[in-house]
Order: structure tokens, then sequence, then C-alpha cells
């Protein structure tokens, strides 16, 4: 097997800022045109073999969907009258982004109005005014989606193994990670603010993965496990692989994407830690283990 990608902050900060920013007006057009799904399924993306995806949203009588195609250096529009629109996915400021996009969608006669305003990021300009975020390296780009196309069949395997609500293997635009989160069916202390009351409104254990901060530079990618509420005692567990530790600033599990990378069996150890992690926090919660498993 080839080896899996090195994802150094320092090597592609500018260019994760920028998608970032690009991932979250397409995200917004996929939540305005979906109905509210709990925990917020309505508006994630799903991987593809190129890249990344809305998925077919509804409008009017037709259907269409957004693609990040990532091979192609390219966003591609498709509905289901068969018009196909394509925009490079070039280094462009995130307001010629906005702009171009929306002009492709008037041009099939789609017409959607989102929030111009980022979330979940220090970011505080429009996108209709933001030419500060202007950066995208085709090379980095293709080793984050690298990265995201190898793990997202470990996360499927992992989900594989549950017979209780689960929810998808899905890509969040809002904090840019990919995650699967597995639920037990009771009710979750209530949390303020509208996104974390609806995404914890039940009790929970999720896996993830996040390729770092593209804000400070200062943290690296790394695989995430935590649960809520959590459970007394959880952050004292010890995990496999050994390279897992409990992070204060996160409050989660956390295993280094480097660390995984350099294993003999990436795929193990990302499973390993999952299971690992999922173990030792329904052990402390009192999950039912025996008839949540699958098969």
């Amino acid at each position: 097997m080839n080896a899996w990608p090195e994802l150094r902050i320092a090597e592609w900060r500018e260019t994760y800022a920028t998608f970032y920013l690009y991932s979250q007006i397409v995200g917004k057009i996929r939540q305005t045109l979906m109905p509210k799904a709990n925990q917020w399924w309505n508006v994630t993306f799903y991987l593809t073999p190129r890249g990344l995806t809305t998925g077919a949203m509804p409008y009017r009588e037709r259907t269409l969907s957004i693609d990040f195609d990532f091979l192609a250096g390219q966003v591609v529009i498709v509905d289901s009258d068969d018009h196909i629109r394509r925009l490079p996915l070039a280094a462009a400021a995130v307001c010629d982004f906005h702009d171009a996009v929306f002009a492709e969608l008037a041009a099939i006669d789609v017409r959607v109005a989102i929030s111009t305003k980022p979330q979940e990021c220090p970011v505080t300009t429009l996108f209709t005014e933001d030419r500060e975020h202007a950066s995208c390296d085709a090379a980095a780009m293709q080793r984050f989606w690298e990265v995201l196309r190898r793990t997202e069949p470990v996360f499927q395997q992992f989900r594989a193994r549950f017979r209780g609500k689960c929810s998808p293997v899905h890509f969040f635009w809002g904090a840019c990670d990919l995650a699967v989160t597995r639920f037990n069916g009771r009710r979750a202390p209530p949390r303020k603010g509208l996104v974390e009351r609806d995404s914890y409104d039940e009790e929970c254990i999720s896996l993830g993965f996040w390729p770092g901060d593209p804000w400070t530079g200062q943290t690296e990618a790394f695989y995430y496990s935590y649960a809520v509420p959590p459970p007394p005692g959880f952050d004292r567990q010890r995990l496999s692989p050994s390279a897992a530790r409990y992070d204060q600033t996160f409050n989660e599990f956390v295993l280094p994407y480097d660390d995984v990378r350099r294993s003999p069996d990436p795929a193990a150890a990302i499973l390993s830690f999952a299971q690992s992690a999922y173990d030792a926090a329904a052990t402390l919660a009192g999950w039912d283990q025996a008839s949540l498993a699958y098969p």
C-alpha cells in the first residue's frame, strides 16, 4: 500500500483557510435547500471518488448537487434538467468564489439566499467582502483529499459494527472535519446555542478526523473521540494505540495523524483508537453495549 501523505499545517495553511470558507458558501446553500434534520445531518457533505458533494438537493421541481472535484480542480454544479456548470477550484478571493458560484446557479435559474457570515471560525468578514483569503494549492488540496479518502472507509467499517442510531460518515463544513457518531437513545442535558443544542441533544460518542487549525497554525491534524456528556473518569482512560492521549484544551481524546500515517497499518491504528475510545466511554456511561453491537 502506498504511504499515507503528509499533511502539515505550515505547508497548506492559507489554502486550507480559503477552502474552509469556500466550503461554507456551498454548505450554506445545502443548509438553505434541505429540510432540517436531527444533529444537523441536513447540512453535511459526503465523499465521492473525486472529492466532496452536497448530494442531491431539492429546488422547486428539480434536484441539484454541487461537488468539489479535487482531482480535476473544479466545482461542478449538476441538476436533474441535465445542466452541468463548472468553475475552477483555483486561487481566487472568497468574494469572487462566492459571486462565481451564484452566477453559475443563476445561469440555470437557481436562486438561493444564504447568510454571508462565516461561522465556527474567527473570520468575521462577510463572504461577499473577503479578499484576504485567496489561496488554492492544488497539490495540497489533493493531499487533504487523499487523507479523507483513506479515512472514510475505515470510519465506515467502524460504523458497521453498531446496531443503534448512528450518523452517516459525513463532512461538517462548519469545522472542516470528517465524523461519524453513535447514539444510545437517551436524551442529553440541554446545551446553550443553536448549533450546540441541536448537535448534542442526545447522548453520543463521536469519532472524527480534523485537519488542524488553519487560523493560528498551532495545531496539526488528528483523529479524535469524545462522549456527550463525558462520563466521569473518561479523561483518565488508556486507549490504543499508545500515542492516543486526552487533550484538556479540546476535551477529547486525540490521536495525531502523523502517528497514524507512520504506523505499519494506519487503518488498523484508526480502528483500534475508535474502538478503545468507544469501549471506554460506553462502559463508564452505562451503555447497553451488547444490544448495540452488530452483528
